[in-house]
């Protein structure tokens, strides 16, 4: 059953951060918990699965850090949600009951709203929310393309 948790809101937001963020060089980690408000161990744990999934990638060495794995018009947030999903463990309740209102009307209906949220989640990508950060204001640190020109 559908459940929204503080760990899928803070991938999104990592994933969608490195996309309004990322340039030439990856967005290490410290400075993605620095401005989630996060400890930066809780964020790797996350990270990592991303990479797992192949939603980032990682950069080692000291300029290190994440980048996406894809261009950010290729990501869905629908592919982070399926990615924590799978790697949360929680146990799965049955909401509603055994009675035939509960296995005829209602478990269809919760399980019609987690269909129409996941739809909407995999419509939406790391693209468009960068470009409705941008709208409203949110500054990015991009860095700068080199420029080789003398």
């Amino acid at each position: 059953m559908l459940r929204l948790t503080k760990k899928l809101a803070l991938a999104v937001e990592a994933v969608v951060d490195i996309g309004c963020h990322g340039g030439n060089e990856p967005v290490q980690s410290q400075d993605i918990a620095m401005r989630l408000g996060l400890p930066k161990r809780y964020l790797e744990q996350v990270m990592q699965q991303l990479v797992r999934a192949g939603i980032l990638k990682g950069v080692r060495g000291p300029r290190g850090g994440y980048r996406l794995a894809r261009e950010q018009r290729r990501i869905s947030i629908g592919d982070v949600f399926r990615v924590i999903r799978k790697n949360e463990i929680e146990e799965e309740t049955s909401l509603g009951s055994e009675s035939e209102l509960g296995s005829r009307v209602m478990a269809p209906f919760w399980m019609q709203l987690e269909e129409d949220f996941v739809r909407r989640l995999d419509d939406t990508t790391v693209e468009e929310l960068c470009r409705t950060a941008a709208d409203k204001g949110v500054r990015f640190q991009r860095e700068a393309a080199p420029d080789f020109a003398i």
